[in-house]
């Protein structure tokens, strides 16, 4: 079982030394590692040359111009060899060594047979302080049905079988910030694939992402998550999407009263 793990880079020197070194400490050694570099001019790519050497010949890379960071990661998917592919973004790490040995496994499984993906949980730390979880975005809950209201798996923790992209392509560029929102809405509600959920913390991410750095870029992130739905003929609208905002309150809660809030928030809907 080859996972190929993605990751793309701009001007990443400040964090992709984390990003490589919680790959490298991986206890599982079968991967195809590839980084997809955007032109970067601040070191990045004497890091990777760095890095490559320790990697014993599982890192393979490229630098050249792109046209966003969903264009890399397609660039990575068709580069890809292995038999389940995820993303590693160049600032965020595996929270544990154990995370592709933990994939490798399922996969490897007797359960693991119809099923084309997992996904986990994800925490998120302040980029001052990277020990001390600030919000905690558990997948246990989601159902696809949830997806006209903006709530989708924690996407760094999604590994898919590799046929997966071959059979219903590759991320869309027609959106600046959505493109894994609509890949999401794609493969569970159009195809509906089959996917299971494994209770573990996959990636520590640093706040400040793009799609939560502005209001602004929050209002167009709705916008363009409403539209993914449409386009799949989910119903849908930005007041809609809006409410996974407020179910962002839950990633503060202790995991006991995000359990029980999560079940009366699925009674309420389905009553």
């Amino acid at each position: 079982m080859k996972i190929s793990v993605i990751t793309t880079t701009y001007n990443s020197a400040k964090t992709l030394r984390d990003t490589f070194d919680s790959v490298l400490g991986q206890n599982y050694n079968n991967i195809d590692y590839i980084v997809v570099d955007g032109g970067s001019t601040d070191g990045t790519i004497d890091i990777i040359k760095e890095y490559e050497v320790l990697f014993d010949g599982r890192m393979r890379w490229i630098s050249e111009k792109d046209k966003g960071i969903y264009d890399a990661m397609n660039k990575g998917i068709l580069m890809s060899s292995g038999d389940v592919v995820g993303i590693l973004n160049s600032d965020d790490f595996f929270t544990s060594g154990d995370i592709l040995n933990t994939i490798a496994k399922f996969f490897s499984s007797s359960q693991a047979k119809g099923i084309d993906a997992i996904y986990g949980d994800i925490h998120f730390v302040k980029p001052s302080n990277l020990s001390i979880c600030v919000r905690y975005y558990s997948s246990r809950q989601f159902r696809p049905w949830l997806m006209r209201f903006g709530y989708m798996p924690a996407h760094p923790s999604f590994y898919v079988r590799r046929n997966v992209y071959e059979k219903y392509g590759l991320y869309s560029l027609e959106y600046k910030l959505a493109s894994d929102y609509d890949m999401m809405v794609r493969l569970f509600c159009k195809f509906h694939i089959k996917a299971h959920y494994i209770s573990k913390d996959f990636v520590t991410m640093r706040t400040g992402g793009a799609s939560t750095s502005s209001f602004a870029h929050r209002m167009l992130l709705t916008k363009e998550d409403s539209r993914a739905c449409r386009k799949y003929g989910i119903y849908s609208n930005i007041v809609m999407c809006s409410i996974k905002y407020f179910t962002k309150i839950f990633e503060f809660l202790p995991n006991n009263m995000k359990e029980s809030t999560f079940k009366s928030v699925n009674l309420w809907f389905h009553s």
